[in-house]
């Protein structure tokens, strides 16, 4: 005879889905909500520092760009401080929101460059993007970081690259110069997959 339970039974989890764009980013969804898209103007138009542009892919594991996944961007002005831990310029918030184009799979951020932040323990993190990655099919929301290739010996020293035990996996957050801009490609899974945190 089966026991009957005294609890619920488990409901089955769900992922972001394929609407999460309209939810969270509407305008690039083509729907006209808002006066001013929310999460589009990372650095505001007064914040000092180096202007610059990100672009990249995110690709699953067979390397096929992911053109559902929403990039949520948060980072320090360009003196390493983030909005609500000091002064920072006016507009500047430090947070965003971006999704790739749905033809080509290319993600664009536009900001300042972050300058060196104050970490744990006295210890200085090298300028870095703090991206989260929702989109269908992922369960959790993916953490990870972006450095800058032109930042060496801030990234050598950098307590969490630090913390990544395979070396060689250190070089997966490190967008390396394109010009005038960066490029950053995350990739889901595989040989070489992104390190991602779980925080």
């Amino acid at each position: 005879m089966v026991q009957s339970l005294s609890y619920l039974k488990e409901s089955a989890s769900q992922t972001a889905g394929p609407f999460v764009h309209i939810g969270l980013a509407p305008g690039d969804a083509g729907f006209d909500i808002y006066r001013t898209e929310l999460g589009r103007d990372i650095a505001g138009p007064n914040a000092p520092g180096t202007r610059i542009t990100v672009t990249g892919t995110v690709t699953d594991g067979t390397g096929a760009p992911v053109t559902d996944v929403l990039i949520e961007v948060w980072q320090a002005d360009a003196d390493g401080i983030y909005p609500g831990q000091g002064t920072v310029a006016d507009g500047f918030r430090g947070w965003g929101r971006v999704i790739p184009d749905f033809d080509s799979g290319m993600f664009t951020i536009k900001t300042v460059k972050p300058g060196q932040v104050m970490g744990r323990n006295g210890r200085m993190m090298a300028p870095h993007l703090n991206l989260w990655l929702v989109a269908r099919g992922i369960n959790t929301g993916l953490n990870t970081r972006m450095y800058f290739a032109d930042q060496e010996t801030a990234n050598a020293a950098d307590p969490v690259l630090n913390l990544i035990e395979q070396t060689h996996r250190r070089q997966t957050l490190i967008a390396r110069a394109d010009g005038d801009s960066y490029h950053f490609d995350i990739c889901l899974q595989g040989e070489d997959e992104t390190v991602f945190f779980d925080i």
